[in-house]
């Protein structure tokens, strides 16, 4: 089994880089997001590539190659004690073959990002190392929100203060039960992607999923991937975050039932994790402990 490896907490005065590993950066909301992390006492600094852009492919934060080595320089850097994304979007699977993994976990710091991010959280989870699903640099709303901007401060300067990760949201249980696990997971279109290439790796633990903008047949078609090719064999427990945007929300949840409560799991939803305004910071690849009946989400930092 792999090592568990914890960044150390954070302390103010510590500098911090921001990377774009996706989609295109709007400077306005950049400067805006970095607010928040500079109150925390935070001395933070933009890597080149973040605000260039592409040439043609304008959905692009700047070329992949580009994008890939502010990633390797940032973690690599001594002088950072973290690396923020600054937004997700689409572009980080475009990068992966130019990212070292192995070489990146060496050096043991906090990462944090969601949604697109979670194509680079799968493999550095899987070589063991804890990151954060959570708030990034650029998101105005959800660092603009109280509790999800201090869920965030918390987990990566106070992480004992944290023992609920699904508080004070709460969330609604489906299948009763008590689970344990490490965390794992993410946006269900990036790990339904993921099958079949060199940073594929299934869990095994408490699964955390959530989306945007992916109506009911879709996400059933995603699900239905993912139960094919035996991704849930390891899972332990499920925490189905929200999936906002979609046609019809409570045809999504009827689709999320109907796939995953066969499976028999602890299984809670309504989490507030996700692209809503509140979302809630969670570390994955720790061990964690959910209480799908209490609807709790416990983190095991020791």
């Amino acid at each position: 089994m792999t090592d568990v490896r914890v960044p150390a907490q954070l302390q103010a005065g510590d500098r911090v880089a921001v990377v774009a590993p996706s989609g295109r950066v709007e400077a306005e909301r950049l400067e805006i997001g970095t607010g928040h992390l500079k109150a925390w006492g935070l001395e933070v600094e933009v890597m080149p590539s973040v605000l260039a852009g592409h040439e043609r492919l304008t959905y692009l934060a700047a070329d992949d190659k580009a994008r890939a080595e502010d990633l390797r320089t940032a973690w690599l850097d001594s002088r950072f004690a973290a690396v923020f994304c600054a937004r997700g979007g689409y572009g980080v699977q475009r990068m992966l073959e130019y990212v070292d993994f192995d070489e990146l976990v060496a050096v043991p710091k906090w990462f944090i990002g969601f949604s697109d991010i979670t194509a680079l959280h799968e493999p550095l989870n899987a070589r063991g190392l804890v990151t954060i699903h959570g708030p990034m640099a650029a998101a105005v709303e959800q660092l603009g929100a109280a509790d999800g901007r201090e869920r965030l401060r918390e987990l990566l300067f106070e992480p004992e203060r944290v023992t609920d990760l699904l508080a004070p949201a709460g969330a609604r249980t489906v299948v009763g039960g008590v689970a344990e696990g490490l965390l794992r997971g993410g946006n269900l279109a990036m790990l339904a992607a993921s099958i079949g290439t060199p940073t594929y790796a299934p869990p095994t633990g408490i699964v955390v999923l959530e989306d945007v903008s992916e109506d009911a047949y879709r996400v059933d078609r995603l699900l239905t991937q993912l139960l094919r090719s035996g991704w849930f064999a390891g899972v332990t427990g499920l925490v189905i975050g929200d999936f906002s945007g979609a046609d019809d929300s409570d045809l999504v949840n009827a689709v999320m039932r109907d796939r995953l409560e066969p499976l028999g799991l602890p299984m809670v939803e309504g989490a507030a994790i996700g692209h809503e305004d509140l979302n809630l910071a969670v570390p994955l690849g720790l061990a964690a402990r959910l209480d799908a009946t209490a609807g709790t989400l416990a983190p095991l930092f020791s």
